[in-house]
């Protein structure tokens, strides 16, 4: 459904039009919500903080003690607006018109859509060790699309790079995710993350009100092209951090154990020592 959704979502944009397409992405929402509201969780027990002022002081903290995670973030803080700018604001205003409509772009969107999958299944399959590397490879590939759609490419064309994009995207957001889990303390990962979800969402509304002018004054392929380079370098300059380049997942450690009963052999896999302790 992720990959026919947005192919759907076009083609139906183009039959009953915007108004009733949104209605119903409505509707599925007020479905999601009230699934979500049918989960019950069950309780556990929580470490009791000194309030709100002391829980925010703890993560700011955490979160500038560790130089890979603030300029990572800062590369998030540069990257995410500029593609939410490019793919999502201007991308529907290149499918209009250069792509001839909304079912083309719902072309494009699946190609995005079906890159998440099969990163997402490559992330499960492939555990790599520089995931500062992979991280900046992957963020750096959703320089693509923009570039692709700068050049005016065929529309197969343009969708390849979207998956290559998506897929990239997918695989960085997974090593990124198991990384700070490892590096960063249970009792500690809401609050330092939280002010890494702040700085990569704050820009986004003055690249939103830039985009706009920008395409009008330079003109709409113009802006993209400018916006492929801003990803590209962005996606490089962290790698000139040596804490960057040697971020990395450390290595899962299979012990056996034997039942004292049955004598049955139970196998558990934990992380192993990091391959770099000299990182926060």
């Amino acid at each position: 459904m992720k990959v026919a959704g947005p192919a759907l979502g076009g083609v139906l944009v183009a039959v009953v039009g915007p108004g009733w397409a949104l209605g119903w992405d409505a509707l599925t929402f007020a479905a999601s919500a009230l699934l979500f509201s049918r989960i019950s969780l069950k309780a556990k027990n929580v470490k009791v903080r000194t309030g709100f002022t002391a829980d925010l002081r703890e993560g700011w903290d955490d979160f500038r003690s560790r130089r890979w995670l603030w300029v990572m973030v800062c590369q998030a803080a540069v990257i995410v607006p500029v593609w939410l700018v490019g793919y999502q604001l201007l991308g529907p205003v290149y499918g209009q018109r250069v792509l001839g409509g909304a079912a083309p772009w719902g072309v494009v969107v699946s190609g995005f859509t079906a890159g998440l999958v099969a990163g997402a299944a490559l992330a499960l399959m492939w555990k790599p060790r520089r995931v500062g590397v992979v991280v900046c490879a992957g963020t750096g590939s959703m320089a693509v699309p923009l570039g692709a759609m700068a050049a005016a490419v065929p529309l197969p064309v343009l969708a390849a790079a979207t998956a290559l994009a998506g897929s990239g995207l997918a695989v960085s957001m997974t090593v990124w995710a198991s990384l700070v889990q490892e590096r960063i303390p249970a009792d500690r990962l809401g609050r330092t993350l939280s002010y890494s979800t702040l700085g990569q969402i704050l820009p986004v509304p003055i690249g939103y009100l830039l985009a706009g002018p920008a395409s009008q004054v330079f003109g709409l392929r113009t802006t993209l092209a400018v916006g492929a380079l801003i990803i590209a370098a962005a996606a490089v300059v962290p790698l000139a951090i040596a804490q960057v380049r040697g971020l990395c997942l450390a290595p899962l450690v299979v012990k056996e154990k034997a039942c004292p009963v049955t004598g049955a052999i139970t196998r558990m896999a934990s992380p192993g020592s990091r391959c770099s302790s000299r990182l926060p």
